[in-house]
């Protein structure tokens, strides 16, 4: 099979399972980060994690949700969405952050999960992570922009050809076509937001019980976070299901 078909039928097939990613972080991750602090706690050194570091892989995952946001909220109708089988593109998306980057929500996607990933404080498994990711969704990427490129044709051949593919160009910046829709972001994007809270909630209250042998929840914010995060996304949810609230302007 020839190499751009190859690429083209593993991207399909990562794309449409692509909701697995998440596992082959976060699972191996807590593995490592169990590690590394019982490791620490038998070498009888207390090092129960700052809340500096911790607050600055929160900026880094929240950085990755401001990109999502920015890239949902100001996205036409059918495009930048979780469609789950099939690609979906209505449009071409080629101003505000598409101007920069083709794909801005894999790269919000990365920074998301890599404040994740620096939670374990081990140099080889942030490494592992970084590597895993280009090579997964790479393939995506490929199979995305061949799809888009049968649709849109010379548009989106001029477009890609000065728009960087993962690392954004900020001078480039175009302002979005439309007005933002915060409505669209809290439809989409409450999962991501939950997830957030409820990991860091996690290691936390890990790395305490193995420095401590006791949870007192000595970070008291993550548990309000974890507690916000979750009646957020309950809110939200009953809201999309059972209301008109979150349906956003012109059916965006």
């Amino acid at each position: 099979m020839e190499l751009n078909k190859e690429f083209d039928r593993q991207g399909n097939f990562l794309f449409r399972h692509r909701s697995i990613l998440p596992l082959l972080i976060i699972l191996p991750g807590l593995c490592v980060f169990i590690f590394v602090n019982l490791e620490k706690a038998g070498s009888h050194v207390n090092d129960f994690p700052e809340q500096g570091y911790q607050y600055f892989c929160l900026g880094i995952t929240l950085l990755g949700l401001l990109i999502r946001a920015l890239t949902v909220g100001y996205a036409q109708k059918n495009t930048s969405g979780r469609n789950t089988q099939n690609q979906v593109a209505d449009h071409l998306n080629t101003s505000g952050m598409y101007s920069i980057v083709r794909h801005p929500l894999y790269l919000g996607n990365f920074f998301m999960w890599l404040g994740v990933a620096m939670l374990t404080q081990h140099t080889w498994f942030i490494v592992a992570f970084t590597l895993v990711y280009w090579f997964y969704y790479e393939r995506i990427m490929f199979a995305e922009e061949q799809y888009i490129k049968t649709k849109f044709g010379e548009v989106f051949s001029d477009w890609a050809a000065k728009t960087p593919a993962i690392v954004p160009n900020i001078f480039q910046w175009h302002n979005p076509d439309l007005d933002f829709s915060f409505r669209k972001v809290l439809r989409q994007e409450k999962n991501g937001l939950a997830a957030i809270f409820i990991l860091f909630f996690l290691f936390d209250t890990i790395a305490e019980y193995i420095a401590f042998r006791d949870v007192q929840f000595r970070h008291g914010e993550w548990i309000i976070l974890f507690t916000a995060g979750c009646v957020l996304y309950i809110i939200l949810k009953f809201l999309k299901n059972n209301t008109q609230v979150l349906n956003a302007e012109g059916g965006r």
